[in-house]
């Protein structure tokens, strides 16, 4: 993991006063989605608890970072997974699939623009939220100053969620 990546993060979480335990800073996942720009493109992320009952996360996103478009499918009997977004720190443009909103506050990274579908916009600033339903394809992007958001929700089995754009490797 690149230490200026991390060292970011870091900050990010220190202005946020959210506090991680060594274990915790160690276990940051820090992925590029296998698209090898992760500045524009990527996530970071700590995940507190996922059990066969719940999952608590915290994702971090880099200035401007777009989390690609993606959805959590059905896995057998199981609906996909059900998620709460709660922001901590920034702004975080949530788009989700809907009626599109006319004058977005921002955009998809230049150039993929086919891979991002969901347009309808949902600004989350620090103490709102919205719940993502299972099935739902849904991206997001940070704000200028980065962001941080909680994830609250059922079990969280990222090797099934289906990504839009066929590039995207997330293990």
């Amino acid at each position: 993991m690149s230490e200026t990546i991390k060292n970011h993060v870091l900050s990010l979480l220190e202005k946020a006063k959210i506090v991680l335990t060594e274990k915790e800073i160690e276990q940051l996942e820090v992925t590029d989605m296998g698209l090898g720009q992760i500045e524009i493109e990527g996530l970071q992320l700590v995940t507190y608890i996922n059990n066969e009952n719940y999952c608590a996360k915290e994702l971090i996103l880099l200035p401007n970072q777009t989390c690609p478009e993606h959805l959590h499918p059905p896995i057998g009997v199981l609906p996909g997974k059900k998620e709460t977004f709660r922001c901590r720190m920034g702004i975080v443009y949530l788009y989700v699939e809907g009626e599109t909103t006319a004058e977005p506050s921002t955009a998809p990274p230049q150039g993929k623009e086919s891979f991002y579908t969901a347009k309808k916009e949902i600004a989350l600033k620090p103490g709102e939220q919205f719940t993502i339903l299972p099935g739902v394809k849904h991206w997001f992007k940070a704000g200028k100053e980065g962001a941080i958001v909680s994830e609250f929700s059922t079990t969280s089995r990222d090797e099934y969620d289906i990504f839009t754009d066929p590039n995207i490797k997330r293990v």
